[in-house]
């Protein structure tokens, strides 16, 4: 990207960041109990490889829908980054309220948050709502992402308390209860199905806040169980360049996939994405892509296409594990309620 396009699309954020999204439609439920039949029985039938604009819309986000809890990068403004890449996946058919954060309403959170927080707040998450929560960082953000990965996984304090997004505070209590077997667990110990990170790496392993990362990030150990890690062919930022990282590897089961990116897109740049979901035709795009399979080329349009692999990537991702995880809910029963 050059640097008039750089500054041309930071402005652009910083004008959309002046107006707020929408209020958000209602929240999506969590309870499969009350679910519509019909309803259920279609999104039982949904092929998670292949996921169509109108079974996201009708289907899916009238059914159980998995919170995605992003992390933005560290240097103001790059968390208006992050809010660009909800408003792509709201367009693209998210629920809103499954992005934002309960108590505050934010739709990211900082690298400079207590990691243990973080924890303990996807934790609260799979207590309240009985679907485990996805996962996005970019840049600082995934550095921050990993580490909580290592702390769900017991590479770090015995015990975690569960964060309550509700009163801003720690619970007292390092346990929560299971909602499908009804039995007290610990925070420490949960996994998550999906996580995926972009320029992740580099000058910000640097800061005192990242030290314990350095010569880990890379490594994904068993509490997420499938990882995309997404690297640009140049970043200077992540010092990533082709042949300079091995790339991220699972330390045991986790699938991890790596993804590099075409050298359109840029380290701060690229999850800006919401201007991809303004073009009909992009989006068609978008919900056709196929990781592995050769693309189409793009549609004709006006929309700033550098980011597109990326956004087609990361979306099949989510709407991948988001069927996953609700077709868990629907076939798995629930505890009863204490």
């Amino acid at each position: 990207m050059s640097r008039a396009g750089f500054a041309a699309l930071l402005a652009a954020l910083l004008l959309a960041a002046c107006t707020s999204l929408p209020p958000p439609a209602a929240d999506s439920p969590t309870s499969t109990a009350a679910l519509d039949p019909a309803l259920r029985e279609r999104l039982l039938q949904i092929d998670p490889e292949q996921v169509s604009d109108e079974q996201v819309r009708q289907v899916l986000a009238r059914g159980p829908t998995p919170r995605i809890v992003n992390l933005h990068g560290g240097i103001f403004p790059v968390h208006l980054v992050m809010e660009s890449f909800s408003r792509f996946l709201v367009d693209m058919g998210y629920p809103e309220a499954r992005l934002r954060h309960p108590g505050h309403g934010r739709l990211s959170h900082s690298p400079y948050e207590s990691s243990l927080e973080i924890a303990g707040l996807l934790a609260w998450y799979y207590e309240q709502d009985g679907l485990m929560p996805m996962m996005v960082g970019h840049s600082q953000g995934g550095i921050q992402l990993v580490k909580v990965l290592y702390l769900l996984a017991g590479q770090g304090p015995a015990e975690i308390a569960v964060w309550n997004p509700l009163t801003g505070q720690a619970e007292p209590r390092t346990q929560i209860v299971d909602p499908y077997s009804g039995r007290p667990r610990p925070v420490v110990g949960l996994k998550i199905r999906y996580a995926a990170v972009v320029g992740s790496g580099g000058a910000a392993l640097l800061l005192p806040n990242q030290w314990e990362m350095v010569g880990r990030l890379q490594a994904i150990p068993d509490s997420v169980g499938s990882f995309d890690g997404f690297a640009l062919q140049v970043d200077l930022i992540a010092w990533d360049v082709p042949g300079s990282q091995a790339g991220y590897r699972p330390l045991g089961t986790a699938q991890v996939r790596n993804v590099r990116l075409p050298d359109s897109s840029s380290h701060v740049m690229v999850a800006a994405l919401a201007p991809l979901a303004s073009d009909p035709a992009v989006r068609a795009w978008i919900n056709a892509y196929r990781p592995g399979r050769p693309p189409g080329p793009p549609p004709p349009t006006e929309v700033p296409l550098e980011n597109l692999v990326f956004a087609a990537e990361v979306w099949h991702g989510l709407k991948k594990h988001w069927v996953l995880e609700a077709q868990h809910a629907l076939r798995t029963p629930r505890a009863a309620a204490p």
